[in-house]
């Protein structure tokens, strides 16, 4: 498998695997610091635990586990980098940056 075939397997498996996993704007919530709660908030103003949806979240969870984060950051500084600047990246900088502290 070369390089250009990798990067599109990665982006389709990482596809899927969100297209079945609980869907919607992801965020923290509940009244204890020490047991936040994660809600799911959908485009329809619905919203699901997230913990209630275990069966479909799981996954999701243990593929952006923080192994992910080093080869994520060095490719967003690589990009950083690049002229012009990749607008995927781009976009996935804004999405990480609304959620990170």
């Amino acid at each position: 498998m070369n390089g250009a075939t990798a990067l599109r397997a990665a982006a389709d498996r990482l596809e899927r695997l969100a297209a079945r996993s609980t869907a919607g704007d992801w965020r923290l919530s509940g009244l204890l610091a020490t047991r936040p709660e994660v809600v799911a908030h959908s485009p329809d103003d619905g919203t699901e635990h997230v913990a209630e949806a275990r069966a479909r979240t799981a996954e999701w969870i243990a593929a952006l586990s923080p192994a992910v984060a080093p080869p994520l950051a060095a490719w967003l500084r690589s990009a950083a980098e690049a002229d012009p600047v990749d607008d995927a990246a781009l976009r996935l900088a804004w999405a990480l940056l609304e959620r990170l502290p």
